[in-house]
């Protein structure tokens, strides 16, 4: 295995778990944006207020891009087992 194709692999490898973590975590990071406007904007200090909602946003984002989400890492996977052979040989 030469270091250009381990590399090849890593680079790969991290921009499916980029991809995969930002489907999850970006509508969460709006809400709670939006949430802690509105917060300021009324001077409410609760915390919890600001909780619930990117809980249920991340929630409903798993449910809905849950298939996504696993079909992406199944194709890499797949993919990568497929290349097993011209990677070694």
């Amino acid at each position: 295995m030469s270091p250009e194709t381990f590399v090849d692999v890593l680079r790969d490898s991290l921009f499916i778990v980029i991809l995969l973590v930002s489907a999850i975590i970006l509508p969460s990071l709006f809400v709670g944006l939006i949430v802690a406007i509105f917060q300021a904007a009324t001077s409410i200090n609760e915390q919890t207020l600001s909780f619930l909602p990117r809980l249920i946003v991340t929630l409903l984002a798993l449910i809905f891009g849950g298939h996504w989400l696993v079909r992406v890492i199944m194709d890499y996977t797949t993919e990568l087992y497929q290349s097993i052979p011209q990677i070694v040989g």
